[in-house]
């Protein structure tokens, strides 16, 4: 049952981060980040949030110390959006599986080119 309601959880925080995010966020080092996924841990402690940055390295790289510093900022939105009795600690972690997926596809692409 607890499985569940953290998977509940965790989809009502990704909804609510990406707004977060995209709207609340002025920090000018902060590239374009999409919430591709929260996993929430069955006592709702602590949330494994994944994120896609797009940009090179060092985008990335401000990006996720700009995540990092609004930690405090993101967990006040959350608890004022989301009815918890405790807001989970956060924990960003970014999803290479868009890039792999793309590249993947350009694999793809160029050995289509070669026939």
């Amino acid at each position: 049952m607890s499985n569940l309601r953290a998977e509940r959880v965790g989809d009502q925080m990704q909804k609510e981060l990406g707004q977060i995010i995209s709207q609340k966020l002025k920090n000018p080092n902060l590239g374009f980040v999409t919430v591709t996924d929260v996993r929430v841990t069955g006592d709702l402690s602590q949330a494994n949030v994944y994120v896609s940055i797009m940009g090179s390295d060092k985008t990335k790289e401000k990006s996720m110390l700009a995540l990092e510093k609004s930690k405090g900022f993101i967990r006040n939105e959350i608890a004022k959006r989301i009815r918890l009795r405790i807001v989970p600690e956060l924990f960003f972690e970014i999803d290479a599986s868009v890039e792999y997926g793309n590249h993947i596809d350009d694999l793809l692409r160029s050995l289509n080119q070669k026939d």
